[in-house]
C-alpha cells in the first residue's frame, strides 16, 4: 500500500503539472507550509506503513488509514480541503514538491535511525 500512495501522490503531481503552469495556480487561501507539509506527509507515510503492516482486508485498511488519516488533520490543524489544495500547488510548482519530498526522505531515514532500524 505504501509504495501504490507514494507512486499515486507523483504521478497525480505530474499530471496536475503538466495541465497547469505554477503561474496560473494561486496559492489557496490556507496554503499548509512546507515545513508542516513535510512533517504531515512524513506521518501519513508511516501511518500508510502501519496500516499496511497490519494485513487488514483492503476495506477495512482504507476505513482505518482515512480514519487514522483525519486524527493527523486535526493534529497538525490542517483540513482534508487544505491539505488537498496544498499538494496540488506545490505538485504544480515542481520543485516545491522536489524540495518537501527530499525533506520527508532525510526525514523518515533519521526517524528510523533514532529507532534503531537501517534506512535501506
Amino acid at each position: 500500500m505504501k509504495n501504490r500512495f507514494v507512486l499515486l501522490l507523483f504521478l497525480l503531481s505530474g499530471i496536475v503539472g503538466a495541465c497547469q503552469k505554477p503561474e496560473d495556480v494561486v496559492p489557496p487561501r490556507q496554503l499548509v507550509p512546507q515545513n508542516k507539509m513535510v512533517s504531515l506527509l512524513a506521518d501519513i507515510h508511516i501511518l500508510e506503513s502501519r496500516v499496511d503492516a497490519a494485513a487488514l482486508p483492503t476495506d477495512s485498511a482504507r476505513a482505518l488509514f482515512r480514519q487514522q488519516q483525519q486524527q493527523l488533520f486535526k493534529r497538525y490543524d490542517v483540513t482534508d480541503s487544505s491539505f488537498r489544495q496544498s499538494y496540488r500547488y506545490y505538485a504544480v510548482h515542481g520543485k516545491d514538491l522536489d524540495d518537501i519530498y527530499k525533506t520527508v526522505v532525510d526525514t523518515l531515514s533519521k526517524r528510523e535511525i533514532r529507532l534503531g532500524g537501517h534506512p535501506e
